[in-house]
């Protein structure tokens, strides 16, 4: 338990906010979220997911601690931390696979964002562009098991979250 709590130590630098809105495209999309970036710091990280696929802002924090995880152990499956955390939280080895899951589509849609070591006015700029609405973040057990395609016996036993969390560990496991 004190593992865990020191690694949820890390986060101080991280925010984790729910999102409702139109992504009328993909490439606009992620242009504006750079140049709100690009206008402070450069450094900072933005990553935009779709929150349907995520099981609570616990299993996001879990792909988030297992991502700087990675970096800090040189097992990184991708160069980007933003990217790292999509592969993590979503228990994917393959970038094409992560996205197909928690990648941005076109439409109307759910929005997770993680912004690490940004400042507090980017939530402005993002609320700008988006609706704040954290309770997306909120774990919807019948997407999530067609999305991770998680029997419904498995359910009857452990919780949507626990699992998708257990699926994201596996990932250090199987390296």
């Amino acid at each position: 338990m004190t593992k865990y709590n020191e690694e949820l130590a890390k986060l101080d630098n991280v925010e984790i906010l729910g999102f409702k809105g139109t992504i009328e495209s993909i490439p606009k999309t992620l242009d504006k979220i750079d140049n709100i970036r690009n206008t402070c710091c450069d450094v900072g990280i933005i990553q935009l997911m779709n929150a349907d696929a995520i099981a609570g802002a616990d299993h996001l924090k879990q792909g988030i601690i297992h991502a700087m995880n990675a970096f800090d152990r040189k097992e990184n499956l991708a160069n980007d931390l933003g990217i790292e955390i999509l592969l993590r939280t979503s228990a994917q080895r393959q970038i094409s696979k992560a996205f197909k899951i928690l990648g941005l589509k076109e439409g109307q849609m759910n929005i997770a964002v993680v912004m690490i070591d940004c400042p507090d006015y980017f939530i402005d700029e993002l609320s700008n562009m988006f609706t704040r609405d954290d309770s997306v973040l909120e774990a919807e057990e019948s997407k999530l098991m067609k999305i991770y395609e998680i029997p419904e016996k498995e359910l009857k036993t452990i919780d949507i979250k626990d699992i998708l969390i257990d699926k994201t560990s596996k990932l250090i496991i199987d390296q």
